[in-house]
């Protein structure tokens, strides 16, 4: 259904910034600057309006912005993580005690996966996650290996925000046919790695991770990762070794998921 209005500028501008502000957890100007493209001077004012409207206070000494917990109001009615939550964490707790290596399983939110459980905190893994957390979709194995198996018009919306952003891993959303082969090349090999220079950046180059999708029918409504260590192992040891493994937890998810939403 198309709109009747045209859209509020200043409004998309705003929840920009906020969307920035609480993927971040702390943001300065420069940085919000640096993901949106936005101007500094509109940047401060959208600040200043979201303070005013209590879902951002500044840090009294330095000069960054932070979510308050009135952010917590825009998702209360959002539940497709939650239910993926509930049918995954079992199974995910069994696939880390039988690998040792810890998981996350994310749903798709239009420009990122929004991890709906981790089993990080089940044993001893260096690099926490929470859930809620927002994964960049065409940085992650979670990302990409949604977007192989998802239908296309969620994987042009999600390619269609990558464009706006300037970060590395989005280089592919300004080349509709190199992401074609790229998500047909996925498809073909059943999983998808995480982007090197999104791992540089959020982990060091110290670890990584594949991931498959978690399929209703022959659609991907999730997707299912395997995080590991570098200095322990390497990609194509866990593709040869535990990618059979994941796939079996993927699909143990998505039986679980299908069963649960006809409950």
């Amino acid at each position: 259904m198309m709109p009747s209005y045209e859209p509020v500028a200043a409004l998309l501008r705003g929840l920009e910034v906020l969307r920035i502000v609480n993927r971040l957890s702390e943001a300065g100007v420069s940085e919000i600057h640096r993901l949106t493209g936005l101007n500094p001077p509109t940047i401060v004012r959208m600040l200043e309006t979201l303070i005013h409207a209590g879902y951002v206070i500044r840090h009294p000494q330095l000069p960054l912005y932070f979510p308050t917990g009135r952010t917590l109001e825009l998702c209360a009615g959002y539940t497709l993580h939650r239910e993926v939550g509930i049918a995954a964490a079992p199974v995910m707790t069994r696939l880390r005690a039988s690998i040792g290596w810890p998981s996350d399983v994310a749903v798709f939110d239009g420009d990122a996966m929004v991890v709906a459980h981790t089993s990080r905190g089940e044993g001893r893994f260096m690099f926490e996650r929470r859930t809620g957390f927002r994964a960049p979709v065409l940085a992650t194995s979670l990302g990409r290996a949604f977007l192989a198996f998802c239908a296309p018009p969620e994987r042009n919306h999600a390619i269609t925000l990558a464009a706006r952003s300037p970060e590395p891993w989005n280089v592919l959303a300004h080349d509709p046919d190199a992401a074609d082969a790229a998500f047909a090349a996925i498809r073909a090999a059943g999983y998808a790695a995480m982007d090197d220079a999104y791992a540089a950046r959020e982990y060091s180059g110290l670890a990584s991770a594949v991931a498959v999708p978690v399929l209703v029918g022959e659609v991907a409504v999730a997707s299912l990762n395997l995080m590991y260590l570098r200095d322990v192992t390497d990609r194509s040891a866990v593709v040869d070794r535990l990618l059979p493994v994941l796939r079996e937890a993927a699909v143990e998810v998505g039986f679980a998921l299908a069963k649960l939403r006809r409950a």
